[in-house]
Formats: structure tokens, C-alpha cells, sequence
């Protein structure tokens, strides 16, 4: 019986990679914090509730009106509640589908609505602090304004900035690694 049999011819090897060299690339881990993962829901989530607290007490008093930094921060606050409310709903998603969300277009738009959003949200929280310092410290008339609703309000905007920043930070970390 007459088989064939396979020849074998030596292969010259490929020339070396860069990924042979120093290992194949990795993509960066999701990091908790950043969109699609629990922490960053969690972020998402105390966002929003400082937020609508700060809008809530704030809105409860019948004279914020008579401060622009007051409405500045109402405006501030309940845009920052919107943006949060929504990316929340976004990281649910993800979560729920097992999706990751770190598309470069992606986090570009939420790296620059934190940006825009926790900026606003900042520079209104310091503008309602220096009215209420205002109002309670040099002009003495925190018993005819409600001083501890104002206080209470800008303390709630200066959380939900304080919890927006981690979320930008990330993002942020995130489209500069791309």
C-alpha cells in the first residue's frame, strides 16, 4: 500500500511584535466609580439625592427668589439632578445587559457633561455660601430669612459636588488613558 506522508519544511519565525515584546495590552480594568459598574451607579445615585434635597429645601422657602445666587443654584442643582437622574438610568442598563460603557464617544460626553455640570453646580454652591455668610454674619438678619434652609441647601449642593467629582475624575482618567 502506497501512504503519503506529510513533509515537513522548516518555517522561517515571524518577525517579533511589539505585543511579543512587552506583552499583549491590556484594557484597563473598569474601575468602581466609572459608568456601568456599581459604584458609579452608587455616584450616580447620591448625586441625584443630594441634589434634590438642595432643590427641595431650597424651593420650601418662600423668598429665595430675592438672591440671584439662590436661583442660580436652584437652576444649578436641578440641571445636576437631570444629568445625574439620566446617566443613572444609563448605568442601570448597563448593568442589567452586562455592557461596559467604555466607548471612547461615550465617555467623552460624560466626562464633559460632569465637567460642565459639577462646575455649575460648584461655582452656585460658593455664590448661595457667600450670600448665606452674608445674610447671617454681616447683616444680622437670619431671624426675618430662613438661614438654616439656605445653610442646609448649600451644604446639600456642596455634597452632591463632592460626589459628582469622583465621577468626572474617572472619566476623566478614562478619556486621557484612551
Amino acid at each position: 500500500m502506497n501512504v503519503s506522508r506529510p513533509a515537513v519544511h522548516p518555517v522561517e519565525a515571524p518577525p517579533m511584535t511589539e505585543a511579543a515584546v512587552h506583552g499583549p495590552r491590556v484594557r484597563m480594568k473598569d474601575i468602581q466609580g466609572m459608568p456601568g459598574t456599581k459604584g458609579g451607579l452608587f455616584l450616580r445615585l447620591s448625586q441625584f439625592i443630594f441634589s434634590i434635597i438642595s432643590v427641595s429645601v431650597m424651593a420650601t422657602t418662600n423668598d429665595f427668589r430675592s438672591a440671584t445666587a439662590f436661583c442660580y443654584l436652584v437652576l444649578a442643582v436641578g440641571l445636576q439632578s437631570l444629568w445625574s437622574l439620566s446617566l443613572a438610568f444609563v448605568d442601570m442598563y448597563a448593568l442589567l445587559v452586562k455592557r461596559s460603557l467604555q466607548n471612547y464617544i461615550a465617555i467623552r460626553l460624560f466626562t464633559i457633561g460632569d465637567g460642565i455640570t459639577s462646575t455649575l453646580t460648584f461655582a452656585a454652591a460658593s455664590a448661595s455660601a457667600g450670600i448665606t455668610v452674608l445674610i447671617d454674619n454681616d447683616l444680622d438678619k437670619c431671624s426675618v430669612n430662613h438661614c438654616t434652609k439656605f445653610e442646609t441647601a448649600t451644604a446639600m449642593a456642596f455634597i452632591s459636588w463632592f460626589a459628582m467629582s469622583p465621577s468626572f475624575l474617572l472619566n476623566f482618567w478614562s478619556l486621557a488613558s484612551h
